[in-house]
C-alpha cells in the first residue's frame, strides 16, 4: 500500500479514537484507554512520515469519490507534507503520553476526550490534502476541533471569550484562503486541484494576490502580528496537552498551508514577497518576545513566545522566497532549512515548556508566576527539564534552538549578495530585530525559570507542591533529549530536510552527517561551521573538572556571614524580585511606546497602616490600534442598521423600490 494510504488509515484510527472515547464515556478506563490509542496511532504516523522523508520513494497519491462532483478528494503525500506530519504527529505522540497521566486531573474528561482524536485527524488531513476542497475542509474541521477543546472549560468566561476571538480569527483566516484559491483555480481553467493550479500559467497579479491571501490566511493560524490575538487568549484557556499542541504543533500546519500555497502551488518566487514576508517576519519575532516579557500568565509568556518563533520561521521562508528569486539556489535552501529546522525545534522545546507549564498547574492550581517560586525542590525533575526547554528556546549552545538561529543568521549573512535595495537595507534590519529577539528571549527565560523554579515559594500552594507521575515526567524527559540530539547532532536533521530543499528551492544543502567530528557546514569551511558535540562534551567536561577541583581544594572550614539582602532584613518572601520588577526595565525602555503600558502606584499616607498598591497594565497594540476600533465600527453599524427592522410598510417599499433603481444602474452600467 502506498505511504498516503497508509497515512489515511492513521486518519481513521485518530477519528476511531473520538468515537471510542464516546462509547466509553465517563469510565475510568476511558482517559488511559483513549490517549493510549492516540500515542500508538501518533507513532504509526510518525513511522509513515519518515518513512516518506528518508526512503527516497517519491510522492504518493491517491482520489477518492468524495467531495466535490467530478473532482473527488485528491490526498499526496510529498517530502513537504511528510516532513509537517512527522513533526505533527511527533508533538501528538508526546502529548498523547503525557496526557495518560494529565487526563486523571480533568475536572470534565468527557469535553476534552472525544475531540482529542479528531483534532489530530483534522490537522494530518490538511498536510494530506491534495485539492482547495479537500484542503479547506480539512482545515475547518481542524479549527472546530480545536475550538471545542479551547472551551473545553466553558464555566470560565475568559475561555469563553477566548473560543470566540479563536473562531472568528480561524474564520477569516479561511475566508482569505477560500479566495487565494478561487484565484488560482480560475487561472488553471477552473481545476481545483493542486497538481492543475500548479500547471497553470499564474498571471503577476493574480499570483500576487494570492500570495498576500496566503499570507493572511495562513499567517492567522500561524500567528503572524497582527494576526496573533487569538494565541494568548486560547493556549492558556486548553488544558495542558491541548496548549501544546496548539502552540507546538498547530501553528505550524498553519506554517505548512502557506509554504503549500506560496512555494508549491503558486510556484512564483518574487523579490517583493520575500521583502514583505521578511518585514512581517521580524516585525512578529520581535513583538512577540517583548509581549512575553512584559507577562505574570506563564502559560500567557509561553503563548507570547510562540508568536516570536513563528516570525523567526517566517524570516527564513521570506529570504528563502528573495533568495529563489535572484536565482541564488544554494542561498534559499539555507534558508528554506534554517526556517523547517526552527519549525521542528520550536514543535519539541515549546511542547516541553507547555508540559513543564502543565505539571506546575497540577502541583500547584497557579499559573500566576507571582505565587510561585522554590519548586526547584519540590518538583526537582520538572525544574531540570524545564531549565533544558528555557535553555533551548532562549537558543543557548549546544542545544536544538541555537542551531536553528544560526542558520537563519547564516542566510541573513548572504543578503548582501540580493541585487534589490529593498531587500539590502531590510535584511540587515530584520537581522538587528532577530539578535535584539534572541537577547529579549533570554531575559524573558531567565524571568520565567528564575520566578517560578528558584527563590523561595510565595504562596501555600508552591510550598506544598509535590513532583507529578511518571508519565508526565517521561514525556518531559523524552522531549528534553531530543532538544539535546537535535542541537548536538544537526548535520542529521539537515539531511532530512534536504529532499523538502529539493522540492521547494530545487537545491539542498552539501550532506552534514559525514563530515568530520558531526560538525556543520552550511556555506563553506572558511565562512561558518558550527560542532555541537564537541560543545556539550566540552561543557560537561568542563563542568565536571571545576566541580572536582572545588570539591578537592576548597577549605573545609565552615564560615558563616550575613547575606546580602537588598536592604530589606526581613525574611520574607516579599522581599524577592517578582516577575513584574525583573521586566521593570525592559518595560520602561519599550513598554510605554509599543504597549501603551500604565503603571499604578498607590502609597499609603502618612499614618495610614495599609501596604501599597501596584497595579500594571498592558495592551496589545492589536487591540488598541485594529481590532477594538473594528469591534466597536460594527457595533455602532449594527445598532444603527437594527433600524430596519422597525420600519412601517411604506418606508419597506420605498426601500425595495430604491434597491431596485440601483440594481437597475449597476447593470446598465456594467454593460
Amino acid at each position: 500500500m502506498p505511504e498516503v494510504g497508509l497515512g489515511l488509515w492513521c486518519i481513521a484510527g485518530f477519528l476511531g479514537i473520538g468515537g471510542v472515547a464516546t462509547v466509553l464515556g465517563q469510565r475510568a478506563v476511558a482517559t488511559p484507554l483513549v490517549y493510549g490509542l492516540g500515542l500508538a496511532v501518533a507513532l504509526a504516523a510518525v513511522l509513515v512520515a519518515l518513512t516518506t522523508l528518508l526512503g527516497g520513494a517519491g510522492p504518493s497519491s491517491v482520489v477518492l469519490p468524495i467531495g466535490l462532483p467530478g473532482v473527488g478528494a485528491h490526498f499526496r503525500l510529498d517530502a513537504l507534507s511528510a516532513f509537517f506530519m512527522l513533526v505533527v504527529n511527533l508533538g501528538a505522540a508526546a502529548a498523547s503520553l503525557y496526557a495518560v497521566g494529565y487526563g486523571r486531573h480533568e475536572p470534565a474528561p468527557m469535553r476534552v476526550l472525544p475531540f482529542f482524536g479528531p483534532f489530530l485527524a483534522g490537522m494530518n488531513l490538511v498536510l494530506l490534502a491534495a485539492d482547495a476542497f479537500s484542503f479547506l475542509l480539512s482545515w475547518e474541521f481542524m479549527s472546530l476541533a480545536s475550538w471545542t477543546l479551547v472551551v473545553s472549560n466553558h464555566r470560565e468566561p475568559a475561555n469563553i471569550r477566548a473560543g470566540f476571538v479563536y473562531l472568528a480569527m480561524a474564520s477569516f483566516g479561511t475566508l482569505c484562503l477560500l479566495v487565494a484559491f478561487g484565484l488560482l483555480a480560475t487561472a488553471g481553467a477552473g481545476d481545483f486541484t493542486f497538481a492543475g493550479m500548479r500547471g497553470a500559467t499564474v498571471g503577476g497579479s493574480v499570483a500576487a494576490m494570492a500570495t498576500v491571501l496566503a499570507i493572511i490566511g495562513a499567517g492567522s493560524k500561524a500567528g503572524l502580528v497582527p494576526l496573533h490575538v487569538w494565541l494568548p487568549l486560547a493556549h492558556p484557556a486548553a488544558p495542558s496537552q491541548v496548549s501544546a499542541l496548539l502552540s507546538g504543533v498547530m501553528t505550524k500546519v498553519g506554517v505548512y498551508g502557506f509554504v503549500r500555497i506560496v512555494f508549491d502551488v503558486v510556484g512564483d518566487y518574487s523579490s517583493w514577497a520575500g521583502l514583505v514576508v521578511v518585514v512581517a517576519g521580524g516585525a512578529t519575532a520581535a513583538l512577540g518576545v517583548l509581549y512575553a516579557v512584559m507577562q505574570r500568565d506563564l502559560k500567557r509568556l509561553l503563548a507570547y513566545s510562540t508568536v516570536e518563533n513563528i516570525g523567526i520561521v517566517f524570516i527564513g521562508l521570506g529570504l528563502a522566497l528573495a533568495f529563489r528569486a535572484n536565482g541564488q539556489g544554494g542561498a534559499a535552501a539555507l534558508a528554506l532549512t534554517a526556517a523547517l529546522f526552527h519549525v521542528f525545534n520550536h514543535s519539541i522545546f515549546k511542547s516541553l515548556l507547555f508540559f513543564g507549564a502543565g505539571a506546575v498547574l497540577t502541583a500547584t492550581g497557579e499559573r500566576d508566576m507571582e505565587k510561585l517560586g522554590g519548586l526547584i525542590h519540590r518538583m526537582p525533575q520538572t525544574a531540570v527539564v524545564f531549565l533544558i526547554g528555557c535553555m533551548s528556546i532562549a537558543a543557548l549552545p549546544p542545544l536544538n534552538g541555537f542551531v536553528s538561529e544560526w542558520l537563519t543568521f547564516q542566510a541573513i549573512l548572504l543578503s548582501p549578495q540580493l541585487p534589490q535595495w529593498g531587500l539590502k537595507f531590510a535584511v540587515p534590519a530584520v537581522g538587528a530585530l532577530l539578535a535584539l529577539a534572541a537577547a529579549l528571549a533570554g531575559a524573558c527565560f531567565v524571568k520565567a525559570f528564575g520566578v517560578v523554579f528558584l527563590s523561595r515559594p510565595r504562596s501555600p500552594a508552591a510550598a506544598q507542591a509535590r513532583e507529578v507521575d511518571g508519565f508526565m515526567l517521561t514525556a518531559m524527559l523524552m522531549l528534553a533529549w531530543l532538544c539535546i540530539l537535535a542541537g548536538t547532532l544537526p548535520g542529521f536533521v539537515v539531511d532530512a530536510l534536504a529532499p523538502v530543499a529539493r522540492e521547494l528551492a530545487f537545491v539542498s544543502l552539501p550532506p552534514q552527517a559525514g563530515l568530520p567530528w558531526l560538525s556543520l557546514v552550511p556555506v563553506a569551511d572558511s565562512r561558518s561551521s558550527y560542532n555541537g558535540l564537541i560543545i556539550f562534551f566540552f561543557l560537561i567536561a568542563s563542568g565536571t573538572t571545576t566541580a572536582v577541583l572545588v570539591h578537592r581544594l576548597a577549605s573545609r572550614q565552615t564560615r558563616r556571614g550575613a547575606i546580602w539582602d537588598c536592604g530589606y532584613p526581613l525574611d520574607s518572601p516579599v522581599t524577592q524580585y517578582t516577575g513584574s520588577s525583573f521586566a521593570q526595565p525592559i518595560r520602561r525602555v519599550f513598554g510605554t511606546v509599543a504597549f501603551g503600558v500604565v503603571e499604578t502606584v498607590d502609597m499609603p499616607r502618612p499614618g495610614e497602616r495599609r501596604a501599597a498598591r501596584f497595579r500594571l497594565r498592558v495592551r496589545d497594540p492589536a487591540w488598541r490600534f485594529l481590532y477594538g476600533p473594528l469591534a466597536r465600527g460594527v457595533l455602532r453599524t449594527a445598532v444603527r442598521l437594527n433600524r430596519l427592522q422597525f420600519l412601517t410598510i411604506r418606508r419597506y417599499l420605498a426601500l425595495v423600490f430604491a434597491a431596485l433603481i440601483v440594481l437597475m444602474l449597476v447593470v446598465a452600467i456594467w454593460r
